[in-house]
């Protein structure tokens, strides 16, 4: 097959192609305040909404000056504001909106986004290379294959980020619930140790006030020990000193 079959090298195909997809992300921009809303509150807008270029309705490769302008006439549709029939779903169409901005304003973030375009055009690439590695094997080489439509091209290129965004954020949310176990277990082991602290200082603070109270049963004990000896003593040394009584014989 020659180069000009490859996806994406026929310049022509390719240059029409794109100026049908300008022309419906013209038409779409402009949709209603209602209209904007439900789109970004449509069945499945939980994987749409984590691509930030897919909400603001814009390409990768545009620059942060047209975002930023995108994304204030955006914003504007769909304030709460503008839509007082409808504020509660407005706003929470408002905060996709913010947030896309927010991610794509950021250098690092709109990077890390970027590559995840870079890596899912990689991947439907060797997706392709792989399908006609097959078709040669088996003897059919000019076989056509699916992604020879740049339209078709395009679209395995959206899924394939769409599933990348999506990955992201299960891992995301993963090493979320990770951090908050950690957390927990970390709070109830300190949680743990201010009980064992806490009840430690009351026990020495209860020895210290009972200590007077051990001491002086302490010394009552022996007193009263002491006392009693010496009673005894006594008792025994009078029994001794005081003679026998004088019984009469009796006849």
């Amino acid at each position: 097959m020659s180069s000009s079959d490859q996806p994406g090298t026929s310049r022509e195909t390719f240059e029409d192609f794109y100026t049908e997809v300008k022309e419906i992300e013209k038409r779409d921009s402009v949709l209603t305040p209602s209209q904007q809303i439900d789109r970004l509150l449509r069945p499945g807008s939980t994987y749409f909404n984590l691509n930030p270029f897919e909400v603001l309705q814009i390409e990768p490769e545009v620059e942060v000056a047209d975002i930023k302008k995108k994304y204030r006439t955006l914003s504007i549709l769909v304030h709460p504001d503008k839509n007082p029939d409808n504020q509660e779903r407005a706003q929470l169409a408002f905060d996709i909106v913010a947030r896309s901005w927010k991610i794509l304003e950021n250098e690092l973030t709109r990077k890390k986004c970027l590559e995840v375009y870079e890596e899912a055009k990689g991947r439907t690439d060797h997706m392709i290379a792989e399908k006609r590695k097959k078709l040669k094997k088996e003897g059919r080489p000019t076989e056509p294959i699916p992604e020879d439509d740049p339209t078709k091209y395009k679209h395995a290129i959206y899924v394939m980020v769409m599933k990348l965004f999506a990955d992201m954020e299960r891992r995301r949310q993963k090493l979320d619930q990770r951090d908050q176990e950690e957390r927990k277990r970390k709070r109830e082991t300190e949680i743990e140790e201010e009980e064992r602290v806490k009840a430690d200082r009351e026990w020495q603070q209860n020895f210290e006030e009972s200590r007077q109270s051990r001491v002086n049963s302490w010394h009552d004990f022996q007193s009263g020990a002491g006392k009693s000896k010496k009673t005894k003593k006594q008792k025994h040394m009078t029994g001794m000193m005081v003679p026998p009584k004088f019984k009469p014989e009796s006849r």
